[in-house]
């Protein structure tokens, strides 16, 4: 039986749409026996979430709770279709972790090659961790040219949870990630199961996510979520 260590896409009430503090998401990860846990609050070009100001103090914050660990990272917003980010080098080099992805407030979508180019942009940069929620029908992407960009940039791609989930808002992603995890286990490039969560109750519920993969057949060893060794060699917390 595969166990689930971590939940390392997540978000307080400081991104703005979320509900729960930081110590309410750590107690939610602490009851449901996590071992790792990511905050990733939403970069400054999402409306209504934290100044950058934020993500350089995270320095202040302690990373361990007992048996948990904590990364502090970021969800950054890629701009335009050439990867531009809204965080600066000089702030991504003090977070643990750092997901880029696409959000309709802010950037248009754009056809499946321009989309695509968006995404492999953002992974050029070498603070970029993982490509969150590449699912979104409303952007097309060429899965074969993100997958191989994802290996080459040695780049997680995110199966988001939320996503899956009945109440989703991007559609129904199962399509696009039957394409993603075939392209992935022919490539040998691994994916990491996130929730997403923007609510406590939500910390480390991955059920839809799991049921696919297992659905699909994809490999245990090619998913990050049970092999904590393996996150060390793609985050940026190298003391983990």
């Amino acid at each position: 039986m595969i166990v689930d260590m971590m939940d390392l896409h997540t978000h307080t009430l400081v991104s703005g749409h979320a509900y729960n503090t930081r110590n309410e998401m750590i107690e939610a990860a602490k009851r449901k026996g996590l071992g790792i846990l990511g905050i990733t609050e939403h970069a400054p070009a999402m409306p209504g979430s934290c100044h950058s100001m934020y993500f350089m103090n995270y320095r202040a914050l302690p990373r361990k709770h007992g048996d948990l660990t904590v990364l502090y990272g970021v969800e950054l917003n890629i701009l335009d279709f050439a990867g531009h980010l809204d965080l600066p080098d000089s702030v991504l080099k003090g977070m643990d972790i750092v997901f880029a992805s696409l959000h309709i407030p802010c950037c248009a979508p754009g056809n499946e090659r321009e989309n695509t180019d968006a995404y492999i942009g953002a992974m050029a940069n070498p603070y970029v961790n993982v490509i969150a929620h590449p699912d979104d029908a409303r952007f097309p992407i060429d899965y074969q040219r993100l997958v191989r960009a994802a290996k080459e940039r040695h780049v997680l791609l995110e199966v988001n949870n939320a996503s899956l989930s009945p109440e989703g808002f991007r559609g129904d992603p199962r399509k696009q990630y039957k394409e993603l995890l075939g392209l992935c286990a022919e490539e040998d490039v691994p994916v990491l199961i996130s929730s997403d969560a923007h609510v406590d109750a939500a910390v480390g519920e991955h059920g839809y996510a799991w049921e696919l993969l297992e659905q699909e057949g994809f490999p245990d060893e090619l998913v990050v979520n049970a092999h904590p060794k393996m996150l060390r060699e793609y985050v940026n917390a190298k003391w983990l």
